[in-house]
């Protein structure tokens, strides 16, 4: 497969105007959100406005089955109730919690993404069904985005400080065994699709690779990117950037994670 059997089309600009964006999720009612300037917005049918003042420093951002939001913010995981309360699922020693993805048994798998200088190394984390938040690895210097594979046998983490994105193999009991390097990139936010492909914000914009690593392309963009995340019906991808959000029609499914 190349990348043009993947990508239909140019990259359009959806909207734009802001300092910085970041952790787009498509949501089944039809929206997208973002996170910009400690807000998290919504951009509804060609319509913005703000989906939740302050955001607690969010950057990650997904949803759970039951549709409520899931964020990664500054010391914090957190969930948005559907009467609108916060729940804070993770938050003991947590620095910056980066992203996020939601798993078919009911865990959260989340990195939490410090200094290079810092005394405490950069994990990755497990929310389990439970409640219990445990350390799933610590093999990434600078863990960043998050990803399952298709099947949910494997979990992608982007590793930013090591410009690469390594792969683990995800056991029965949701811990992460033989980690080691998918394939080198300088990497962002990262999602699958079904096809077993890995799409990656990287340097000039979305890099994308087959199930075994081998480089595609590059889908270009007109700024430096930080993360993506599958469209309405997970068809298509929707880009975040330096000041705007993209999108770029796909041929492909994304990995249906909630």
């Amino acid at each position: 497969m190349s990348l043009s059997g993947l990508v239909t089309g140019d990259v359009q600009k959806v909207v734009g105007g802001f300092p910085g964006t970041e952790g787009p999720v498509f949501s089944r009612r039809g929206y997208l959100l973002f996170v910009t300037q400690d807000r998290i917005m919504k951009w509804e049918r060609g319509t913005l406005s703000v989906f939740r003042q302050g955001s607690h420093g969010a950057l990650g951002l997904t949803f759970d089955h039951q549709g409520r939001l899931l964020a990664c913010e500054t010391g914090r995981v957190t969930r948005t109730e559907k009467d609108g309360r916060i729940s804070v699922l993770a938050g003991k020693g947590l620095r910056q919690p980066n992203d996020l993805v939601y798993s078919i048994d009911g865990s959260i798998y989340f990195t939490d993404l410090r200094p290079r200088d810092s005394r405490t190394p950069s994990r990755v984390y497990q929310i389990r069904r439970n409640g219990q938040v445990r350390v799933v690895s610590q093999d990434c210097a600078g863990p960043n985005g998050v990803a399952l594979s298709p099947n949910q046998q494997k979990l992608y983490v982007a590793d930013t400080w090591q410009r690469n994105v390594r792969i683990f193999d995800v056991a029965a009991d949701g811990a992460l065994l033989n980690g080691r390097i998918f394939c080198q990139v300088y990497p962002d936010g990262l999602k699958t699709d079904e096809a077993g492909n890995v799409w990656v914000a990287g340097e000039g914009g979305v890099w994308v690779f087959d199930a075994q690593g081998k480089h595609l392309g590059v889908v270009k963009t007109p700024e430096e990117i930080t993360n993506c995340c599958w469209g309405e019906g997970f068809r298509g991808l929707y880009i975040t950037a330096r000041t705007s959000v993209y999108w770029v029609q796909t041929q492909v499914t994304g990995t249906r994670t909630y």
